[in-house]
């Protein structure tokens, strides 16, 4: 059973019976789910905002962790308070598992109504895809995890080149909890491999 809204997010508008995040890209009067608006983005990292809410975070918070983001050393997404995590790991296809696939084109390509954004004077992002979304195209989703961090160790990361602009939330600080919220999808490769593993492992 999916959670209830939770108390924070009750004043957010809904798109669909589903919260919309404060984050959430709004194109041409819809909420554009997945993808970000730069500018509340921007301001939820420096001002310490929830990215679902945008209530000011409290004692702990939540980032969103994928195997890239470990390597890299940060989380690219705004944090979440513990009441708002939840809500979105059992709403967002990503998280809950129903997307077994990241998008094989940006995702405003395709909204609204499948066509391209052709008004010149709408605020929208270009529709060229970032080289995150370009590295991603239509790979199997990765696994997931929410980690838990105290607010004291709420630390941003900044590129050389753009230090007014934060790429991100630091993971190099110390976690109160992991909890895995999706694995990652098998390969077609893999899975056989895990097929014949359990095979075995049955047969013996």
């Amino acid at each position: 059973m999916s959670p209830a809204i939770p108390v924070r997010c009750l004043a957010r508008p809904l798109a669909g019976g589903l919260v919309v995040p404060w984050v959430s890209l709004i194109h041409n009067g819809h909420a554009v789910f997945g993808s970000l608006d730069a500018d509340r983005t921007r301001r939820a990292f420096l001002q310490r905002l929830c990215q679902i809410c945008s209530q000011p975070l409290q004692e702990r918070f939540f980032v969103i962790v994928r195997p890239a983001d470990q390597q890299q050393g940060y989380s690219p997404e705004p944090a979440l308070h513990p009441e708002c995590q939840p809500y979105t790991a059992a709403n967002c296809p990503m998280l809950n598992g129903t997307a077994t696939h990241y998008r094989t084109r940006p995702l405003l390509a395709s909204h609204p109504a499948g066509r391209p954004c052709t008004d010149p004077s709408c605020p929208c992002p270009e529709l060229t895809p970032d080289e995150g979304h370009t590295a991603r195209s239509g790979r199997p989703a990765d696994r997931y995890e929410a980690w838990m961090i105290h607010t004291r160790n709420y630390r941003l990361v900044f590129p050389p080149d753009r230090p007014e602009v934060p790429s991100g939330i630091s993971l190099d600080v110390p976690v109160l909890r992991e909890r895995v919220l999706r694995t990652a999808t098998l390969t077609p490769e893999q899975q056989h491999l895990m097929d014949l593993w359990h095979a075995l492992m049955n047969g013996s």
